[in-house]
């Protein structure tokens, strides 16, 4: 394990990630997270594509990257050159994982797919992330976040409401959730690998990672044979629970059970309507639907958002402002759990990023190192894996490896 590694869960695992922009780059930087010493093996023609989407940047580093890629060490191979491929096999013989998210046969044509390093390395987890599996007849389609939202069903149940045109989920949620899914089950493939030694395959896509999204809709639509739509921010089988306009914003209100329905309306100063037959139940509430919030809206509408937090929260119904991302990373409850932490970067200096999402209470994480600069640890890694300096060398100047100097402040 890497000096820079924190102690964390999964200390002493280590990963080889060659994936680039966002699912499996999630997946090994929760990895790293937890403690597991993950190397990131970048092109050699320009490194992960995320480098490049600009703006915005700090000091010339790009935002994009820094986020996907701290806590992990940094190296470039030239994965097209028999010295390249020869370097990363001798990086896999004390490697516990391997992460990619190339199409489907791209690695399998370098002699480095899952068939082939199985052979050499039996105790080797494969991880691939793909646009749609490596099974069924979309096995070789590439995949983007957008198009698997759109083929999951995810944007015909997001948006405003039926004949709106079809809306995206705002963030790339089946290329965070696809990643979050795969360090799920790489964990699993590691605690068998634990118990007999045995390596496997593992298999996920942006396409069931969007399924995966679809849990409420896909159980009414297996249930009616019908397709629910979009609602807003409506829930489908619960109400009144959702966003509600106040009179200087907006107000997230669920109180959709037996118990938090009337207290709601006694709030809203209407307790008539906790007793109206066209809403006594969830059915009949979600029969009612329309009618329902129209009637809530116009009480919301009387007071600002503040106000009705207050009522709500001294009643104990769960509610919660609709918050901009900057007031979310500047929100009390954000920074109390370190969801927003600084790292220091060499070249960009203090850099804040988003924080470690799962606490331990006997193996704490934390955020010890920024994203690498391009092949940062190149010669590092490799001393490391038994390369002498002179076989270094000769793989710098052959262009199978790169490596960066480090910037001359941090140098001195």
């Amino acid at each position: 394990m890497s000096q820079h590694q924190c102690r964390g869960p999964l200390t002493g695992m280590r990963v080889i990630d060659l994936s680039h922009v966002m699912a499996g780059p999630t997946s090994a930087r929760m990895l790293a997270d937890m403690g597991a010493d993950v190397i990131k093996v970048e092109k050699a023609d320009g490194g992960d594509d995320t480098r490049r989407m600009l703006p915005p940047d700090i000091k010339g580093e790009p935002a994009a990257y820094m986020m996907m890629n701290r806590n992990k060490r940094g190296i470039v191979l030239d994965l097209k050159k028999p010295a390249g491929r020869a370097a990363l096999k001798r990086l896999l013989k004390d490697a516990d994982v391997l992460i990619e998210n190339y199409r489907h046969d791209t690695l399998d044509k370098l002699g480095l797919g899952y068939e082939a390093l199985h052979k050499e390395f039996p105790g080797l987890i494969y991880c691939a992330v793909s646009g749609f599996g490596r099974s069924g007849p979309y096995a070789d389609q590439g995949g983007y976040d957008l198009i698997a939202q759109g083929m999951s069903g995810l944007m015909a149940i997001t948006g405003e409401g039926p004949g709106r045109p079809p809306v995206k989920v705002g963030s790339p949620a089946c290329d965070i959730t696809a990643g979050i899914i795969a360090a799920m089950a790489i964990c699993a493939a590691y605690a068998h690998k634990l118990t007999t030694g045995e390596g496997q395959f593992v298999d996920t896509s942006l396409f069931e990672a969007g399924i995966t999204l679809t849990y409420w809709q896909s159980a009414i639509a297996l249930a009616t044979s019908v397709s629910p739509g979009p609602m807003g921010s409506r829930h489908p089988l619960n109400g009144p629970y959702q966003a509600f306009e106040t009179s200087d914003g907006y107000i997230n209100v669920g109180a959709s059970n037996q118990k938090m329905y009337p207290m709601l309306c006694d709030v809203l100063g209407c307790p008539e309507l906790g007793k109206d037959p066209r809403f006594l139940t969830g059915r009949d509430r979600m029969g009612n639907l329309d009618t329902l919030i129209d009637l809530l809206n116009e009480r919301f509408r009387k007071q600002s958002t503040e106000h009705w937090l207050k009522k709500l929260e001294a009643v104990g119904i769960p509610c919660g402002p609709v918050l901009s991302i900057t007031e979310m990373l500047q929100h009390p409850q954000t920074r109390a759990r370190d969801m927003v932490v600084a790292v220091e970067h060499p070249v960009a200096g203090r850099v804040e990023t988003i924080g470690v999402p799962a606490k331990f209470s006997e193996t704490p994480t934390e955020v010890a190192m920024p994203a690498p600069l391009y092949g940062q640890h190149t010669r590092e890694v490799l001393t490391e894996a038994g390369f002498t300096a002179a076989e270094i060398n000769a793989l710098l100047a052959e262009g199978a490896a790169k490596e960066t100097a480090p910037p001359k402040a941090a140098a001195e």
